[in-house]
Order: structure tokens, then sequence, then C-alpha cells
């Protein structure tokens, strides 16, 4: 299947974030078929706060470094590091990937549907075959988080090119499907507790992005390792060195 059929089989398009090439490597050797980017995981490994543009010139080199991977990827670019609706195509025109998720906000506040409009229509006309995932971040950001606000912008966004829609932040059941259906893209959404794929399927929703959770999971599991070696405890699975040092050969000779 291309990554934009992934988008419509039977069950909602599970998409792991990844942050760089070993956590990439563990997750496509999971079986995943496609992969994405968590801005926030690439910038906290860089030691900068995520937001403000601060991926930019790292997530050229990790579309760069994952490209080899074999699977389909879709990297999180922000807001396109730009105002300039060229110049965020000129950037999408650089990488390597499939896919790319640009939200519709600057330095945490919504900015107008337009300039969103805008970034998408001059990505599809520069590179026509990539999926854009336009991210519609009034839940995300607590403002005008309203199911007619955010359908206003959704469709505007589809008028412009979008192939897909993502409203990270919404949680509610019934606003799922609403939004679901009335948008006319495959609805993307964050992962919803106690709610499966199969579940958020009967909702409408055709995607689900793990987003930074993998990072964090990660995080909490290096520091409860540590602290187990620290306290005497036992320790916690963890995958064996020679396992991930043969994926890391193995990426490595097939570069």
């Amino acid at each position: 299947m291309t990554f934009r059929e992934l988008h419509y089989a039977d069950l909602p398009l599970v998409l792991p974030n990844a942050w760089d090439v070993a956590s990439a490597l563990a997750l496509r050797d999971a079986g995943f078929p496609a992969l994405g980017t968590t801005s926030f995981g690439v910038a906290a490994s860089h030691g900068v706060p995520d937001g403000g543009r601060s991926t930019r010139d790292d997530n050229v080199a990790l579309a760069a470094a994952l490209h080899p991977l074999g699977c389909y990827l879709s990297l999180d670019i922000e807001d396109g590091y730009s105002s300039d609706p060229d110049e965020v195509a000129d950037y999408v025109g650089r990488l390597p990937v499939d896919g790319i998720n640009i939200e519709d906000s600057t330095a945490e506040a919504l900015i107008e549907p337009e300039v969103h409009m805008a970034k998408i229509a001059a990505i599809k006309a520069q590179s026509p075959g990539m999926f854009v995932n336009a991210r519609v971040d009034t839940y995300w950001l607590g403002e005008r988080a309203e199911v007619g606000e955010t359908l206003a912008r959704a469709a505007r966004y589809v008028e412009a090119g979008a192939d897909g829609v993502f409203v990270p932040g919404v949680t509610e059941p019934d606003v799922v499907r609403a939004l679901a259906a009335a948008i006319d893209r495959p609805l993307n959404v964050l992962p919803i507790p106690g709610h499966s794929p199969a579940a958020l399927a009967e909702l409408g929703v055709r995607r689900v992005s793990c987003g930074s959770l993998p990072y964090r999971a990660a995080m909490h599991a290096a520091v409860r390792a540590a602290t187990a070696v620290r306290d005497g405890l036992t320790f916690p699975d963890a995958t064996p060195y020679a396992d991930m040092q043969a994926s890391l050969v193995g990426y490595t000779n097939d570069r």
C-alpha cells in the first residue's frame, strides 16, 4: 500500500513518532510500515524546548538519516519554519519524505487561516506528491476550541490542497465523530486513553499519531532503569544490546 492508501485501510494508521535513527530503527523493526517524527523529541534531544522553529536544521539532517530505512516517513515541521509560503515550499521540497505535518500556529498562537492555506497551496504546487497533513491547533492551544471554528479552518485547508487534517488535543468522542463526519479528508488525532484503534475507527478516525508519547515514555523508562540499579531493584525489561547493535550495523551497511 502507498502511504496515502494506508489512511484508508480498515483500521486507522497508527503512526509512531521517532526522534533519531535508533528510535526509528526500533519502531520500524516492530513492524510499523510508516513512521512520523516528533518535534518535541527532536528538540529535546538537542537540548532546546519544542516550538520556536528550533528543529528546522535538525529535521533536514534527520530526514536524510531516516530515508534509507525503507519505510514511509512523515516529518513534523512545526509551522514550516517561516511565514513566507514560498520559503516553506522550498524547505519541504528538500526533504526526502512521503509526508509532512504542518501546524496552523506560531509561537503558541493560532495564525490566520489564509496564511496556512497559502503555505499548503505552495507546498502542493512544488511537491504535488507530498502528503500534507494540515494541523488545526484550536484544541491543542485551547484557543477557539470549538467544533465550528475547527471545521471552518479544516475546510479551508482542504480547499488549499491538504491531504489530511490533524486535530491534536481533541478527546471527546462526540467531538471526534462530528469532526470526522464533516471533514472530507482522513482525520488524524492523538491517542485517546481507553480508545483502541478499532474504537477510534468507529468514530471516523483514519490516523492516530503517537506524538511525543514514545519519547516521554523512553525518558521515563531510562530514569526507572537507573534508579533500579541505584536502589537495588529488579531491572526493567530492555532490548538486548546485541539486537540494537545488529540493527545499527545493518543500517550503516545499507547506507
